[in-house]
């Protein structure tokens, strides 16, 4: 990487890290208390006022620091899939909706940059934890720490996490990915944040994310780099490299890749 690209790169985490944290805070300020809750498709499918807000903020940041470059975003005043080419910042204001409106800690504000569709950089704010997950040119740190994947080998001792949505459908291939997960690897974990999973694949406290779904890409591109950059593996169900729009995600420390691809493959079930 020649100095002037490397220095890009510092530049773009120091701007995600900054948004990520800028936003997080905001969402903090209003964590349990009063507040007026919307949904979407269904009744799960939250959103407050906290989450447009954080969106702003953090996009107004990016606007001032990289003019004329497009962001993507869940909420409104943003783009809903990432361009295949050109930068692009990719922003979850609050991944966990559901856990912010009743107060569990584990929610996510989420800033990606990615070029031409392939993460460069990536941060997941977590405030109400007071962790912080970042992925650039040296690797992925938690907190300011050295992160890496676990290293554990054997799949019976793999703690799988599933990441699905709220649709009937998507409900019924969550049953199965749990009774897979049980069945044929050590244990399930499901935390109701999907940056949230993927942040605990990227330093070892899971051995895997998976879905055999395509996902929103603000719920994606920033974990899925930092499981990249931490040393994992990330595919799409059927064992391709994993992109944004994939039909799918593995992701999982890489020791035993393979087997997850076996267990989770829809085509198996076709």
């Amino acid at each position: 990487m020649s100095p002037d690209a490397a220095a890009d790169v510092s530049d773009r985490l120091e701007a995600c890290r900054t948004a990520a944290e800028r936003g997080g805070r905001l969402a903090l300020d209003s964590f349990r208390t009063d507040l007026t809750v919307e949904t979407k498709a269904d009744p799960m499918d939250a959103v407050t006022e906290v989450d447009r807000a954080v969106q702003r903020e953090v996009i107004d940041y990016l606007d001032e620091r990289y003019p004329d470059e497009p962001v993507v975003g869940e909420e409104e005043d943003a783009l809903k899939e990432v361009p295949a080419e050109g930068p692009a910042w990719v922003v979850d204001p609050i991944d966990g909706t559901s856990n912010y409106v009743a107060g569990n800690r584990n929610w996510v504000t989420s800033v990606a940059f990615v070029r031409d569709g392939e993460g460069v950089v990536a941060v997941n704010a977590m405030p109400a934890t007071g962790d912080t997950y970042a992925a650039g040119a040296d690797g992925t740190t938690r907190d300011g720490d050295p992160a890496t994947t676990s290293d554990r080998t054997d799949p019976a001792s793999f703690l799988v996490h599933p990441i699905f949505g709220r649709s009937r459908t998507e409900r019924r291939e969550l049953v199965a990915a749990v009774e897979t997960a049980m069945e044929e690897f050590g244990d399930a974990r499901r935390v109701g944040a999907a940056q949230a999973a993927l942040s605990g694949v990227a330093c070892g406290e899971l051995e895997a994310a998976v879905s055999t779904v395509t996902l929103n890409d603000w719920d994606t591109v920033a974990g899925v780099h930092l499981v990249r950059r931490a040393g994992g593996t990330v595919t799409d169900a059927r064992g391709d490299r994993w992109t944004p729009g994939a039909d799918g995600l593995l992701a999982s420390n890489g020791e035993a890749h393979g087997r997850l691809v076996e267990a989770f493959d829809p085509a198996d079930g076709a």
